[in-house]
C-alpha cells in the first residue's frame, strides 16, 4: 500500500472540493485549479478530508502521485506557492516592464524579454538580482523558475548566472589549478 496514497488530505477553512469524472476542482481563497487524475484512481470526501482509492492494485505506482496532485492543489488555493532566484554577476539584473514582461541583462548583447503566462506573478527586489515567482499552480511556478534559470545557468568556473535561493553549487577549478 502506498505510504502518501494512504493519508487523508485535510481541507481547511474556504476550500471546496468538486469531482467530475476523473477531474478534480480546487476552489479556495486565492482561485481555482483543476486536476487530472489518473485513470483508476478516485477521490472520496468525509468529513472535512478527502482520500485517494485505488480500484485495484495495477495502479500502486500512481497512488501517491494522485494524492500529492490534490494536495498540492488544496495547498496552492489556500497558501499559494512561491520559488526565489537570484541573479549573481556583475551587471546582470532582472527588472519588471509592465505587468506581465520580466527583462533580463544577462551578459548578452541583447536583454532578453520573458513574457509571464497567466496566473504567475513575479516580484523584483530593490537590488534587482533577486527575483519571488508565485501562483498557485505548483507546477506552473517550478516551470517558470526552471525556465529563468534556464536563460543563464549558475556557471561552474565563476559561478555567475541565475539560480535558486539556497542552491548549492560545486565551483570547478580552472586551468591553471590543474595539474
Amino acid at each position: 500500500m502506498s505510504r502518501i496514497g494512504k493519508k487523508p488530505i485535510e481541507l481547511p477553512k474556504g476550500v471546496s472540493v468538486r469531482f467530475e469524472g476523473n477531474v478534480v476542482a480546487v476552489q479556495g481563497p486565492k482561485g481555482k485549479l483543476d486536476t487530472p487524475l489518473p485513470a483508476g484512481i478516485r477521490m472520496e470526501q468525509k468529513d472535512g478530508q478527502v482520500i485517494a482509492i485505488r480500484e485495484n492494485d495495477s495502479q500502486a505506482a500512481v497512488h501517491g502521485l494522485a494524492r500529492a496532485l490534490v494536495n498540492n492543489a488544496v495547498e496552492g488555493v489556500t497558501k499559494g506557492w512561491t520559488r526565489e532566484l537570484e541573479i549573481v554577476g556583475i551587471g546582470y539584473r532582472a527588472e519588471m516592464k509592465g505587468k506581465g514582461v520580466v527583462v533580463f541583462s544577462l551578459g548578452f548583447s541583447h536583454p532578453i524579454e520573458y513574457p509571464l503566462p497567466s496566473g504567475i506573478d513575479v516580484a523584483v527586489d530593490a537590488k534587482q538580482t533577486r527575483l519571488t515567482v508565485t501562483g498557485i499552480d505548483r507546477q506552473k511556478v517550478g516551470q517558470v523558475a526552471a525556465e529563468m534559470r534556464g536563460l543563464r545557468p549558475p556557471d561552474p568556473y565563476k559561478n555567475k548566472g541565475v539560480r535558486y535561493v539556497g542552491e548549492r553549487l560545486k565551483k570547478k577549478v580552472g586551468k591553471t589549478g590543474a595539474k
